[in-house]
């Protein structure tokens, strides 16, 4: 099953008490054809080519791990590569480090997450002329000025489900700058996800360890896919801003994964930033009710487990091999589903969930995480990377000012990590 599918069934899972075996959601195959293709012609307004760019969440190693490919190819497939993003002026990037669920019945996330951190920092050091690790906002002006994407390690899918500090350090030693605090979309052994059972009543004492110890370091804490409890009492254990990476807005879409206005206003009062996802199926409420389930999942009560059912192993026969062959069937992971025009949103309607973000919250505490190659479904107008000059015209037609375009573009989000990683 593919993860935007996975994501979408965790949906009708009850946040208490009910399990569903992972091996369920993960055995569905899935049926799709391409999107269509989308005109060429590219328009990039002078205000985005001068302005500083960045995605607060894009996917770029699964396809490099798994098919053996080099970020700086243009790829015809997928959505993100150097030449595109360079096409798109992006300056930065939060380059995710995923490990999804596959991983995690044998207990090999500790491993898959240090061999794509590797695996990052080899294609960087591959690419160097076109693209530079950044450990902080220094460093991300400093590659840019050079004419480079700067590269911010962000770490998604819990690297330890037990959350051992020691290898969130021995990542920290190799240029992790960022991370999810959940285990993408499982809760884990210190903090709960909004579409698993609720087992901390957000974070327990562990998590606040955690937390302290990103403060100490200088990570950016990242709350995406917490609970709503858990996100709220994230921002109030940390002494630094956190971030919502890539979600919508409940209040628009009541998905599991969209922020609540409550969590929303808590991020923003800290000094944090929200990135707004790119994907219809957080912003766009026709095709949210139209791409459900007829029959939603449902499981009858059980008691709740006295351990969490995802901490130990499995029984399973698979190794590391074996889950890599099994996850490549589904690369690139962007979304090759067909959408009717009735429910495919346009670039403006993704410009009007933004709107509805600054109002709520203002404009110092909003900007992009696109999510591209985790899974979209991309508004009409964008095919990949490269057409992000998009969001910005969508931006300009809703009569936002150049500095409020800025801020959402990339300020807001290189504010908070100068905040955190440099204590300015």
């Amino acid at each position: 099953m593919k993860r935007r599918d996975v994501i979408k069934r965790l949906t009708f899972l009850p946040v208490a008490g009910n399990v569903l075996p992972i091996q369920s959601l993960l055995s569905t195959p899935v049926a799709g054809n391409n999107l269509p293709s989308i005109a060429q012609n590219k328009p990039m307004p002078a205000l985005h080519r001068d302005a500083f760019v960045m995605d607060g969440h894009t996917h770029v190693m699964t396809r490099e791990l798994l098919m053996k490919t080099d970020i700086g190819q243009r790829y015809p497939d997928g959505n993100v590569d150097l030449p595109r993003a360079k096409a798109g002026g992006v300056d930065a990037m939060f380059f995710s480090v995923y490990t999804p669920e596959h991983y995690y019945p044998g207990r090999f996330e500790i491993k898959n997450t240090f061999r794509v951190v590797e695996l990052a920092l080899d294609q960087i050091r591959k690419n160097n002329d076109a693209i530079e690790l950044a450990l902080n906002a220094s460093d991300i002006q400093r590659i840019n000025k050079r004419g480079k994407i700067a590269a911010f390690l962000d770490l998604e899918g819990g690297y330890d489900l037990y959350g051992d500090i020691n290898l969130l350090r021995a990542l920290y030693r190799l240029g992790l700058r960022a991370m999810q605090l959940t285990a993408h979309n499982t809760t884990n052994a210190f903090i709960d996800a909004c579409n698993d059972v609720y087992t901390w009543g957000g974070i327990n004492d562990h998590g606040k360890a955690v937390i302290k110890e990103m403060n100490d370091l200088g990570m950016v804490i990242n709350v995406a896919h917490a609970s709503n409890d858990a996100i709220l009492q994230s921002v109030v254990a940390s002494r630094h801003p956190v971030i919502y990476s890539h979600g919508g807005f409940h209040k628009i879409v009541d998905h599991p994964r969209c922020i609540t206005d409550e969590a929303a206003k808590a991020v923003a009062a800290k000094g944090g930033v929200i990135g707004v996802h790119f994907g219809s199926l957080f912003n766009n409420p026709k095709y949210w009710e139209w791409q459900k389930p007829k029959n939603p999942i449902r499981s009858q009560p059980v008691p709740q487990p006295a351990t969490p059912r995802i901490f130990t192993s499995q029984a399973t026969d698979q190794t590391i091999e074996d889950v890599d062959r099994e996850l490549a069937k589904e690369v690139p992971l962007n979304f090759r589903g067909t959408i009717p025009d009735e429910y495919w949103m346009h670039v403006d309607q993704l410009a009007k969930v933004i709107d509805y973000g600054v109002n709520l919250v203002g404009e110092d505490h909003i900007a992009l995480g696109s999510d591209l190659d985790g899974g979209p479904e991309l508004p009409h107008e964008i095919k990949d990377i490269s057409d992000y000059p998009q969001i910005t015209m969508a931006m300009q037609k809703l009569g936002y000012g150049d500095e409020r375009i800025k801020k959402i573009l990339g300020l807001n989000w290189l504010r908070v990590i100068r905040q955190v990683t440099e204590g300015k």
